[in-house]
């Protein structure tokens, strides 16, 4: 009895060991048939896919992309305006109108000719803009440093025009200078559009005068649109004469014709 027993739990032999594992490595080797590999599959833990994002998220990064192009593109479009402008200012103050060309603008502008008229239509259409700015950025350059000023004297409010209507010059010098060189040469038909602005302004410095000379800052027998032609006159065509390239040399000039209209050439 005891022998039994010690035989039944005899050891595995080597051979019968390694036997053991060939068939285990050919089963796992065995294709496996289409029912258990779905089985399989269905037990397996399903890969972590990526979230997608929503389409609310999806259509506002779009929309951004889309307002950032259209930004762009519209930057670009208003720096080649620019540049048409100044080109065409440059070239109206130096030699007219009338001998200005598409052509040498957009030569100048460096763009081909034909892309001017994606901007404008013709050359009437620039000039219309070029004498607008020119008078529109003194106009405006006035009005904002009397409002800055506070409650002044006359004089003083007269001194502060004649200052910024002098930096405005400076800053702006190739359209105020067209305006001034070109538009008494330019048929009537092109000067109409303007005349309300010029009209506006040179209403503003009549007021300027009137104003001072009823508080006695000016006397009573000048006449008022004499003295302002005169004045607006002999700022206007600094540019012709006068270095405007130094804040400091505008200051100065602007003092001494303060001087001049209020102290006169005497002692």
């Amino acid at each position: 009895m005891i022998v039994l027993v010690v035989s039944a739990f005899k050891p595995i032999g080597k051979d019968q060991t390694m036997t053991a594992r060939r068939r285990t490595l050919q089963k796992s080797s065995r294709p496996q048939s289409p029912k258990s590999k779905a089985r399989a599959d269905s037990t397996a833990s399903p890969a972590r896919q990526p979230k997608a994002p929503s389409r609310s998220k999806t259509k506002s990064l779009n929309a951004r992309q889309q307002t950032l192009i259209e930004e762009a593109g519209a930057s670009k479009s208003q720096k080649s305006r620019d540049l048409i402008l100044e080109s065409a200012a440059k070239l109206f103050r130096r030699q007219g109108y009338s001998a200005t060309t598409l052509r040498q603008i957009a030569q100048l502008a460096k763009i081909k000719a034909g892309s001017i008229y994606y901007y404008f239509d013709s050359k009437e259409a620039i000039l219309d803009e070029v004498l607008d700015i020119g008078l529109h950025r003194v106009f405006d350059a006035v009005k904002l440093k009397l409002q800055q000023a506070g409650d002044v004297s006359h004089r003083q409010r007269i001194a502060l025009a004649i200052e910024a209507h002098l930096e405005a010059l400076l800053a702006a010098s190739d359209f105020t200078s067209a305006n001034i060189r070109i538009y008494g040469q330019l048929p009537e038909r092109l000067k109409k559009p303007h005349r309300p602005i010029r009209r506006a302004y040179a209403k503003y410095w009549d007021r300027l005068f009137l104003d001072a000379q009823r508080a006695g800052e000016i006397r009573r027998d000048i006449e008022i649109v004499p003295l302002r032609i005169f004045v607006l006159g002999a700022l206007n065509w600094t540019v012709e004469w006068f270095d405007l390239s130094k804040k400091d040399a505008v200051l100065k000039l602007a003092r001494r014709t303060e001087l001049l209209i209020f102290d006169g050439l005497k002692k």
